[in-house]
C-alpha cells in the first residue's frame, strides 16, 4: 500500500458555507453582533477566523464555561500594583472583553450557553451602547470595529442554560448545519492529505452515524478526518497490503465511538452502532489479500488505496429514493434481538406466516415486536413481506378495543327519543295555559348524541421507538383509524409521524386504505433528534382547517424532546391533547403526564399490547 502523504498544517479550508459566509461578513461590516449556532464540527471557528483574516482583524478568543466570571471576562486590578500605586489605570489588567474593545477586534466567545447569566449580563450594555463602566477605572469605549461573535451548540443539553432574551435580542443569529457529502469529502481530503475510496468510506460511515435511529447525535466531519488517517496509518503499521475489516473496526472505534451519543432509552453502545454500520459499508473482499491490484481511477501502474474493491452494497453516495443507512436491521441483529426470528424467517428472503401465527398465539408482544423490526430488515424480500403482513396483523389487533370506544358521542338534549327525562327543558318548552296531555315530541330527554370531532394522530418515530414500542404505536394507530371507519362517526383522522422532521401519512379528512397506512407507518424509523413541538405544530395547522366541534390530538410518544421548542408552546389550535406513552420510564411517564395535563387531556402508559385497547377506550370515550 502507498505511504500516507503528509498532513497539511495550514489553516483549515473553507468548503461551501457560501451563504453563511456572506451573511456573517455583511453583519460584521454593518456593526452587528452575531451568534453562530450549530453542532460540533460544522466550521463555526474556521469560518470566523477566515473572515477575520480577510478583514485583517484580530480575534480575541475566550472559552465559555461555568468558571467564566465577570472579572475574568472584563479584567481586574492587579493587587500588588494597587498596593504600590493605588487604583490607577496602569494597575488594571485587561480581560479578553476589554482587549477586544480597546483594539477594535473580534471577541469570539465559544459555548455561549455555558456562560453564567451574571457574566452574560455584563455584555448587555456593551452590545447596546458600545461601552462599559468599570468601578475605579471609568468608562471604556469600544473601537469602531469591535464585534462580539458568540458560538453555541444548541443540541448539547448537559451543563448548558437558556440564553436570556436580553442577549438574544441584541444579536443576529446564523445557523450552520453539516456540509453536504461532496463538501465533507473535500474537507477530509484537504485536511488529511488523502483521497480515493478511503476518504469516501470515512465520510460515508461518519455521515451514517448522524442518521442512525439509535443515535441522538452523530460524529462531525472531524470523525471522518480522524478515521481516514487512523485507518491508513494502522494498515501501514500492521503491514497490510490490503486493509482488513478488523483494522477498519479498530480505526472506527478510535475515531467515532467517542463522538457518538446514543439516544435516551436505547440500550446499546456506540461500538455496536459502528459494528452495524461497518457490516453495511465495509467493502467485501473480492480479490485475494496481498494482490497488488491497480486502481483504475488512478491509471495504469498506480496501486489501489488499500481498500478491497467496493461491494455491491457499498454506496457512500446515497441516491434519491433509497433508504438511508441505519434504517435497516441485519439478520444477525434480528436473531440476537428476537428468539423466534429463525423460526419465522429460516432462510434469507423467507417469512413463514404459519410460524409467525404460532408465535403470535404464544406471545403476542414478542411476535409484534419481531414483526415491527422485520419491517426494516436489510433483507429486501423479508422486509417487503413483513410490511405486507404488518398491515394485516396490526389492523386485526387494533380491532380489539376502539370499536367500543369511538369517543364521538356526548350527552345532549333530544326530543321524542330514549334516555333520561330532562324535566327542566321539558317544562320550559310547554306554553302556559295548555291543558292537553303532553305528546311524545314534547318530552325532552338527555341521551348520547354524536358530535363532530376532528382527530390528528401524531406518532413518534425517533430513535427511542423500535421493536415493541413501534408495534404498540401501530396497533394504537390502527385503533384510532378503525374507530373512524367502523363507528359511523366524524373522526376524520389525520396521521403524522415525526422525529427531527414531520411526515404526513394521511391528511386530515382524507382516507387511505388502513392496511396501506399501517404498513407505511411501521416501516418508518427516525434518526437522532426528536422535535416534538414540530409534530404538534403541524397537527394544529392541519386541524385548523377542519369543521368540527372539537379538535383533538392523540400523541404516541415518550414526550422526551431533544430538539426544537418546548412542546407546550406548540398547542395552538388543539382543543385537547391525549398521550399514549409506549414503554415509559419514570422520566417519560412524568413528561407525558405533564404535557397531557397542559393540553387538557389524559396520559396513558402502555407496556403491552393488551393495554392498548383499555387506554384507547379511556382516551376516545
Amino acid at each position: 500500500m502507498t505511504p500516507s502523504p503528509p498532513v497539511t498544517t495550514g489553516p483549515p479550508p473553507i468548503v461551501g458555507l457560501r451563504r453563511e459566509r456572506e451573511v456573517l461578513t455583511v453583519a460584521l461590516a454593518t456593526g452587528r453582533h452575531v451568534v453562530i449556532e450549530g453542532p460540533p464540527g460544522t466550521g463555526k471557528s474556521t469560518l470566523l477566523r477566515s473572515i477575520a483574516r480577510d478583514a485583517r482583524q484580530d480575534v480575541v478568543f475566550v472559552e465559555g464555561n461555568a468558571e467564566l466570571t465577570p472579572a475574568r471576562l472584563i479584567g481586574a486590578f492587579d493587587p500588588s500594583q494597587v498596593l504600590v500605586d493605588g487604583y490607577q489605570p496602569a494597575s488594571f489588567v485587561d480581560g479578553p472583553l476589554l482587549t477586544a474593545m480597546r483594539g477594535g477586534g473580534l471577541l469570539y466567545l465559544e459555548e455561549l450557553n455555558r456562560v453564567p447569566e451574571e457574566t452574560l449580563n455584563v455584555l448587555i450594555t456593551v452590545l447596546t451602547e458600545g461601552e462599559i463602566a468599570i468601578p475605579r477605572l471609568g468608562t471604556v469605549h469600544a473601537g469602531a470595529r469591535f464585534r462580539l461573535i458568540a458560538a453555541m451548540n444548541p443540541f448539547d443539553a448537559i451543563g448548558t442554560a437558556r440564553v436570556s432574551q436580553a442577549i438574544a435580542d441584541r444579536m443576529c443569529r446564523v445557523v450552520l448545519g453539516y456540509q453536504d457529502e461532496p463538501s465533507e469529502r473535500a474537507i477530509t481530503a484537504s485536511v488529511s492529505g488523502l483521497d480515493g475510496r478511503v476518504v469516501e468510506l470515512a465520510v460515508a460511515l461518519t455521515r451514517a452515524t448522524r442518521e442512525h435511529r439509535d443515535v441522538r447525535m452523530g460524529s462531525s466531519v472531524r470523525g471522518a478526518i480522524d478515521l481516514a488517517l487512523v485507518l491508513t496509518g494502522l494498515g501501514e503499521l500492521r503491514g497490510e497490503t490490503r486493509l482488513e475489516g478488523e483494522t477498519a473496526r479498530d480505526a472506527a472505534y478510535a475515531a467515532l465511538s467517542g463522538r457518538i451519543r446514543i439516544a435516551d432509552g436505547v440500550d446499546r453502545t456506540p461500538e455496536s452502532v459502528i459494528d452495524e454500520l461497518l457490516d453495511r459499508f465495509w467493502p467485501a473482499e473480492e480479490s485475494e489479500p496481498g494482490d497488488p491490484a491497480e486502481d483504475p481511477a488512478d491509471g495504469p501502474g498506480k496501486k489501489a488505496d488499500g481498500l478491497p474493491p467496493p461491494a455491491a452494497g457499498f454506496q457512500p453516495r446515497q441516491r434519491p429514493g433509497r433508504e438511508r443507512p441505519g434504517r435497516t436491521e441485519g439478520r444477525q441483529q434480528l436473531a440476537a434481538r428476537h428468539e423466534h426470528f429463525s423460526e419465522v424467517s429460516p432462510e434469507v428472503g423467507e417469512l413463514d406466516p404459519e410460524a409467525f401465527d404460532a408465535v403470535l398465539a404464544k406471545d403476542p408482544d414478542a411476535a409484534a415486536a419481531l414483526l415491527a423490526d422485520m419491517a426494516v430488515a436489510t433483507d429486501v424480500q423479508l422486509r417487503a413481506a413483513a410490511r405486507r403482513l404488518a398491515g394485516r396483523v396490526f389492523i386485526r389487533l387494533g380491532k380489539v378495543g376502539p370499536a367500543k370506544a369511538r369517543g364521538t358521542r356526548k350527552l345532549g338534549p333530544s326530543r321524542g327519543g330514549e334516555g333520561d327525562l330532562d324535566l327542566d327543558r321539558t317544562l320550559d318548552g310547554w306554553q302556559p295555559g295548555i291543558s292537553r296531555r303532553p305528546m311524545p315530541e314534547d318530552i325532552v330527554t338527555r341521551t348520547w348524541t354524536a358530535h363532530r370531532r376532528a382527530i390528528c394522530l401524531v406518532v413518534d418515530i425517533s430513535g427511542s421507538m423500535q421493536g415493541l414500542a413501534v408495534a404498540l404505536a401501530a396497533v394504537a394507530a390502527a385503533g384510532v383509524v378503525l374507530a373512524a371507519e367502523t363507528g359511523g362517526s366524524k373522526l376524520e383522522p389525520g396521521v403524522l409521524a415525526f422525529s427531527s422532521g414531520v411526515t404526513t401519512l394521511q391528511r386530515q379528512g382524507v382516507r387511505r386504505p388502513s392496511e396501506e397506512l399501517i404498513s407505511e407507518l411501521v416501516a418508518l424509523r427516525g434518526h437522532g433528534t426528536t422535535d416534538l413541538a414540530a409534530g404538534l405544530r403541524e397537527a394544529g395547522a392541519q386541524l385548523a382547517g377542519a369543521v368540527a366541534d372539537e379538535r383533538m390530538v392523540v400523541l404516541l410518544s415518550d414526550c422526551l424532546h431533544t430538539a426544537g421548542d418546548d412542546p407546550v408552546t406548540a398547542l395552538a389550535g388543539i382543543d385537547r391533547l391525549h398521550v399514549l406513552c409506549p414503554l415509559p420510564g419514570a422520566d417519560a411517564e412524568a413528561a407525558a403526564a405533564a404535557l397531557a395535563a397542559r393540553g387538557g387531556g389524559v396520559s396513558q402508559p402502555v407496556r403491552r399490547l393488551a393495554e392498548v385497547a383499555p387506554a384507547l377506550t379511556r382516551i376516545l370515550a
